[in-house]
């Protein structure tokens, strides 16, 4: 019953160190996600005005890494939200 108990303390002494590692990745995917959020931005104002200069046409690259972006927002929101345990790139291959 004894060793029960010890295992008990362990797990519960894991998951109080764990919770607050993951503060700290939710501190750091927080401002990675800031900065993403001023990059698109940017990215949007110039997609913008190459549409304008280029009839309507997009640049591909822009429209791709705003695609990656999007996704690696999706997956940060679902960590930062404990929705997923999955943390976001760098921690995971980017999909």
């Amino acid at each position: 019953m004894a060793k029960d108990q010890d295992s008990s303390d362990i797990d519960v002494e894991t998951d109080y160190e764990n919770i607050w590692l993951r503060l700290l990745n939710m501190i750091i995917i927080a401002v990675l996600m800031s900065m993403a959020s001023t990059l698109l931005g940017l990215m949007t104002v110039a997609q913008f005005l190459i549409m304008v200069f280029n009839k309507r046409e997009p640049n591909d690259q822009l429209a791709e890494m705003g695609t990656t972006m999007g996704v690696w927002m999706a997956k940060a929101a679902r960590y930062q939200t404990a929705a997923s345990e999955v943390k976001p790139w760098p921690w995971t291959e980017l999909d």
